[in-house]
């Protein structure tokens, strides 16, 4: 991983409508290594509206994101970039070993290795698990796993806490801690009141 300094996420102005209604409009950000970022607000506010606009999965409708200085699609940001939504987005069919495999696959490698990023989320032994026969929890470890074995300095994520337990939490919240300080930045929505110690939180809340 790069130099901290070196990475910077820019909100600039940035606007949303969905069905004639403005969800957010003139907000800016500027996140650099090390931060987080924690998007907070009732349902319907515009949070996952606004993660979706920094994947790039749509455009805003005013403003533009920035990364490193230039617009998101003018750079490499993308190979960059994870996301984790709402949905686990592992397959049930295969194998707890099988899916991050494919993560593997079409990522670069990350810090970890497989057996070090099951280890990590607490699923060492579950290699040969079908996902189907995970618990909603495990499934959710399993997806955040994903991050850990390929190489991404941004991690955006919409509630990863969802389906998790105390212990679950606890845990996520060291590996997000472990990410800011080897340089990564996050951007998050969380109904969760998230603890970090150490690491610098931007807040922004949506209304």
């Amino acid at each position: 991983m790069q130099e901290k300094s070196t990475y910077r996420l820019q909100g600039s102005d940035l606007s949303c409508i969905r069905d004639d209604r403005v969800l957010f409009e003139a907000l800016s950000f500027d996140l650099v290594s090390g931060q987080v970022l924690l998007l907070e607000g009732k349902n319907g506010s515009g949070k996952t509206s606004l993660l979706r606009i920094l994947c790039g999965f749509r455009e805003p409708d005013a403003g533009q994101v920035l990364w490193c200085g230039d617009a998101i699609n003018d750079s490499q940001y993308h190979a960059d970039m994870a996301y984790v939504g709402h949905l686990d987005g592992v397959k049930k069919e295969l194998t707890v070993l099988e899916n991050l495999k494919v993560s593997l696959a079409l990522g670069r490698s990350g810090q970890y290795s497989i057996a070090q990023a099951l280890a990590k989320v607490q699923l060492a032994d579950y290699d040969d698990v079908l996902v189907q026969a995970l618990s909603a929890g495990q499934k959710r470890r399993l997806s955040l796993a994903r991050l850990l074995i390929t190489h991404n300095t941004v991690w955006i994520l919409d509630e990863p806490f969802t389906s998790l337990d105390k212990q679950g939490i606890a845990l996520i919240e060291t590996l997000m801690a472990e990410h800011c300080a080897s340089g990564g930045m996050i951007v998050l929505t969380s109904h969760h009141d998230i603890e970090l110690h150490g690491v610098d939180v931007q807040r922004i809340s949506l209304s």
